[in-house]
């Protein structure tokens, strides 16, 4: 689906690829748009990142949005695929698609907005708007990840680090009181 979008592969050429028949296809997922969904649901970040809110984050500003947006980068370029497929088939894949891959931007919204308004509570960030400010810092790292996923010339692994280590610290510096 990656080469040829969601209209242009079959089911039959994705049980191929998965070394199965299109019986056992059809056993698991039912149709197309089911297994799309299942590796939507699957193959997405939600649940990594849920827990390294919970286990991984220490309290410290700078420390914190440096693992979460290392950890985003290195979540979104293993699932590069499943994205390409998203972003290729935008006019054609079925909404129950998309409304199972919005529901992991929504869930990273609200944890990084919970993450700002305990800081914000424990005087360590000062943020107006803890909702806009989350968004704000998905958005940017969002946009790096399809700016290099999208651009002609690959982004290497150091000038990625080095736009997370600078963007990171801009914003840590931004909302620190």
């Amino acid at each position: 689906m990656a080469e040829k979008g969601y209209d242009g592969t079959t089911t039959k050429e994705i049980a191929a690829a998965a070394g199965v028949n299109e019986v056992t296809l059809f056993r698991h997922f039912g149709t197309k748009q089911k297994l799309m969904e299942a590796a939507f649901s699957r193959f997405h970040y939600a649940d990594e990142m849920t827990k390294l809110f919970n286990e991984s984050l220490t309290g410290d500003l700078h420390a914190d949005l440096l693992t979460i947006s290392r950890t985003y980068h290195k979540i979104m370029y293993r699932n590069r695929k499943l994205m390409y497929i998203a972003q290729k088939g935008s006019s054609t894949l079925p909404e129950e698609a998309y409304r199972e891959a919005g529901r992991h931007p929504r869930h990273m919204q609200k944890l990084l907005t919970d993450y700002l308004i305990a800081m914000s509570q424990q005087n360590k960030v000062m943020t107006p708007n803890p909702e806009l400010t989350a968004w704000t810092f998905m958005w940017m790292n969002y946009g790096a990840f399809t700016s290099s996923m999208n651009g002609k010339k690959s982004v290497t692994e150091d000038s990625l680090n080095a736009f997370i280590e600078e963007s990171v610290r801009l914003f840590a510096r931004a909302l620190t009181p």
